[in-house]
């Protein structure tokens, strides 16, 4: 009951809410949509954005198609090809270096709207946690403004 008045109080206020999504990958590399979890902490009444992070160097986030399941295939299809595990320049040990210059490309953040209650995405987008070296738990923030 008091975690529910003091959500209210924040929202009256405008004050910034924090929370955190954990997701568990089960390959090496894939999409995980996250868009189900992310509207979970969005407020019903207002308007704002809603900022997500990942705190990880071998993942990112992005928007993009969820309908066609094809989408995602071809993204790490296309990052794959573009950028192998085991390149012979690479030197860092881990053999992850393509894992930490694929999440490079994607980013670490996105940003959408929302009001009343729904993220203000396009028909076809949803948002994206981008697994390059699974399999792992990742946190990803969310922040409302």
């Amino acid at each position: 009951m008091f975690k529910l008045f003091l959500g209210g109080i924040l929202r009256l206020f405008k004050l910034p809410i924090m929370k955190k999504i954990k997701i568990h990958s089960t390959k090496r590399e894939e999409l995980i949509e996250i868009t189900k979890e992310v509207s979970n902490h969005v407020p019903e009444t207002g308007e704002g954005v809603c900022m997500l992070f990942t705190q990880h160097t071998t993942c990112g986030l992005t928007i993009n198609e969820n309908a066609d399941p094809d989408v995602k295939q071809d993204i790490l299809l296309f990052l794959k090809n573009t950028i192998p595990q085991y390149y012979d320049g690479f030197k860092h040990f881990e053999h992850n270096s393509d894992a930490h210059i694929k999440s490079s490309l994607m980013g670490s953040s996105v940003t959408i709207p929302y009001k009343n209650g729904k993220l203000l995405l396009g028909t076809w987008q949803g948002i994206y946690l981008c697994e390059f070296d699974g399999a792992r738990e990742r946190k990803v923030i969310v922040e409302i403004l």
